[in-house]
């Protein structure tokens, strides 16, 4: 695996030394292979809480000549944001080389894993990353690196509470509903405010089937969320966010209020 190309070096049974070339000497042909059909975690985005590690399988198709040996080359997926997944300044690959089953002379079928720990990420880091393939070949350490095979969303986990008071209630009386919206935040390894952002407070009937949003709220600067209601009947209330491009959706667990 190699997070932030520009920083480490990658690790793992892909990780084979540079081929030291003498200067007159041609470099090593790169292997003949080309990828195709790939998909990561079955193409749903990746979320990651403030010290998640997730690990998410990713398939794919290797092509190449009938001349050209499978068992000679190592293939792998790689997870990158930039123009180029060999260059990318934020790079994942598999730890170990994907698994291929042959299919014909010149077709194979593999799968691989990916292992994606949050404490190596940026916050900036979150949005859209694209998806490659690697093959390096065995004897040589010569690699072939392949660009723009897919999109995914990798985003930060979000967080939400809430809280209705007071409980029990009297029929036509205030209910206040408090909350509070965080992400995670990757470098830090902690949880942080969520201000800005647009969230609803949604109640369910007791023994109904659906949630129906009762107010829509912007969050504080600090996160946090009020606001009031008048009670109906028992029920239970929730607040719900969306979620954005990099922040994950997230619905608080419902508070239950019993009407008298």
């Amino acid at each position: 695996m190699r997070i932030r190309a520009t920083v480490a070096a990658v690790s793992g049974a892909l990780a084979l030394s540079a081929f030291a070339v003498p200067a007159a000497h041609a470099a090593p042909a790169a292997p003949n292979a080309t990828f195709s059909n790939m998909k990561v975690n079955g193409g749903k985005a990746i979320t990651l809480g403030a010290t998640s590690t997730v690990k998410v399988k990713a398939t794919y198709t290797v092509t190449h000549p009938a001349t050209v040996s499978l068992s000679n080359v190592l293939t792998g997926p790689v997870l990158y944001r930039g123009s180029s997944a060999k260059d990318a300044d934020t790079q994942v690959v598999s730890d170990d080389p994907g698994t291929c089953t042959k299919v014909n002379s010149t077709t194979a079928n593999c799968s691989a894993t990916i292992t994606i720990p949050a404490r190596e990420l940026y916050n900036s880091d979150a949005g859209t990353w694209k998806e490659g393939g690697v093959a390096v070949d065995k004897k040589t350490g010569a690699d072939k690196w392949q660009s723009d095979l897919g999109t995914l969303p990798v985003r930060r986990a979000a967080k939400l509470t809430a809280d209705a008071t007071p409980e029990p209630v009297k029929k036509g009386r205030t209910i206040t509903v408090t909350g509070k919206l965080t992400r995670a935040d990757w470098p830090h390894g902690t949880w942080v405010a969520f201000g800005g952002q647009t969230v609803k407070l949604q109640f369910r009937k007791a023994g109904g089937s659906g949630y129906t949003t009762v107010k829509t709220l912007t969050s504080s600067a600090t996160g946090a969320l009020k606001t009031t209601v008048t009670a109906g009947s028992d029920g239970y209330y929730r607040y719900s966010f969306a979620g954005t491009s990099t922040t994950s959706a997230v619905s608080a667990t419902p508070d239950y209020v019993d009407v008298r």
